[in-house]
């Protein structure tokens, strides 16, 4: 293969260099947060089991509450790129603006009724006492930041989009030490503070949320003044089309967050093993979405920077190197983490036949690997044009209409195992990415207004 038609489908030189400066600190970021979910679950692990569960349900529920809020940075990222590839640079923060006004009102409305909801939530969740009366204070004190969580979610967006990925970086880094060094004071009471254990842990990690944003409003005045930071929103026109492209996004983030919970419980109607098995292969699997992660909104942006130029040619093959380096940089880590099956999950699974319904389901993840996180690129470069409903619909019908229903007919009506629903998640995984390759390839994107 040439250089002519490599170029076509990986980014080379200037290219990648700008595609991997806004990918790799939002890559550090995640994989700093993975990292803070396993001091947290190594922290509250030592109050015990129900300490333990009380944090994961809460934390689950609280997951599903800021989904509402979280999409609007899709919104503020695409309008954002879009002006900067405008030259309309002196208005990019103006989305920002928009975005932060939106996830406060919004967040603030949310907290109050789901605090005052959360009892009844728990307990519909969780038939454990103990579990309930800890893990109610707990989701209470985190939903406090509900709108703190969707604000910083919007500096996301704007940073991504002006290609300043290192300021959330550096956000997120103190973010998460800030949460660590919290959670040891508050868990367990020391420096003289009160011992709060798993309340004492959902402070941490809200205090943590609010120096978070005070953070990003710090930097943005450095470095988003200029671009109209707190001098003003968008046309109202504008600031609707924003939440047009912004709400489709928190939808599917709830339906798809809501189908893990499913799933979980499909696996639960087959048996424990396979429900412990299915926890260990969906966290190792999250990690390895990181790349994707990354390199996908780095493509959202310049995806928008190029049709704000009204390149659409060059958007295009945006969408098609950044996927292609994601499918071979993944289907790489693939193939290397099939020789690697038995030992790795060995140190999440010591029983040896739990450890055994693991290996394949676990081996089928390392071959789709590639393609379909190169899938999941694509749908960034769609978000990136502002064709977030097009996401939605193919995310919620491929997932509840299709697999969900087969998952539950080849598991617990048939009699499948964890082996034959995984492959079913597989095929559904692998057909999403067929269909995301093809709406990319369509070009329907190239004519949405932001």
């Amino acid at each position: 293969m040439d250089a002519t038609t490599l170029g076509k489908w990986m980014p080379l030189g200037e290219r990648r260099t700008q595609l991997l400066s806004i990918a790799l600190p939002i890559i550090g970021g995640m994989l700093s947060q993975n990292i803070l979910n396993l001091v947290d679950i190594a922290m509250v692990g030592q109050l015990g089991d129900s300490a333990l569960a009380a944090t994961g349900v809460g934390s689950f529920f609280n997951y599903l509450s800021v989904a509402a809020v979280i999409g609007l940075a899709t919104g503020v990222q695409a309008t954002a790129a879009r002006r900067i590839g405008q030259g309309r640079g002196s208005e990019a923060a103006l989305s920002l603006n928009g975005g932060l006004l939106l996830a406060l009102l919004i967040g603030a409305m949310l907290s109050v009724v789901l605090i005052e909801l959360a009892p009844a939530i728990l307990n519909s969740l969780n038939d454990d006492q103990q579990v309930v009366e800890q893990g109610t204070p707990y989701l209470q004190v985190r939903l406090v930041a509900l709108a703190a969580v969707g604000m910083n979610f919007s500096f996301r967006g704007y940073w991504s989009a002006v290609h300043l990925t290192r300021l959330y970086f550096q956000t997120i880094i103190c973010m998460h030490v800030i949460n660590i060094f919290l959670n040891w004071v508050l868990i367990f009471g020391n420096l003289g503070a009160p011992e709060l254990g798993v309340y004492g842990a959902g402070l941490a990690t809200t205090i943590s949320i609010f120096v978070g944003l005070g953070l990003h409003i710090t930097f943005a005045l450095r470095h988003a003044r200029e671009a109209g930071f707190m001098r003003g929103l968008p046309a109202r026109h504008e600031l609707w089309r924003q939440v047009q492209i912004s709400l489709p996004s928190s939808i599917q983030q709830m339906f798809f967050s809501g189908g893990l919970v499913v799933l979980i419980w499909i696996f639960g109607k087959i048996g424990t093993a396979e429900v412990a098995a299915a926890n260990v292969l969906l966290t190792l699997g999250l990690v390895l979405l990181l790349p994707a992660m990354g390199i996908g909104i780095g493509c959202s942006t310049l995806v928008g920077n190029a049709l704000g130029r009204n390149n659409a040619a060059d958007a295009e093959l945006w969408g098609w190197q950044s996927s292609g380096l994601v499918l071979l940089v993944n289907g790489t880590i693939g193939l290397l983490l099939i020789a690697l099956a038995t030992p790795l999950l060995s140190v999440f699974l010591h029983d040896p036949e739990t450890l055994k319904l693991a290996y394949w389901p676990f081996i089928i993840s390392a071959l789709i690997v590639g393609f379909d996180t190169a899938g999941m690129v694509l749908i960034n470069a769609l978000l990136g044009a502002g064709a977030s409903t097009r996401v939605m619909i193919v995310s919620i019908i491929s997932q509840w209409l299709l697999f969900l229903p087969l998952a539950w007919l080849i598991g617990p009506v048939l009699g499948g195992g964890l082996l034959a629903v995984w492959l079913v998640q597989a095929g559904y995984r692998l057909a999403q990415a067929l269909v995301f390759v093809w709406s990319w390839r369509s070009g329907f994107w190239k004519t949405i207004e932001v």
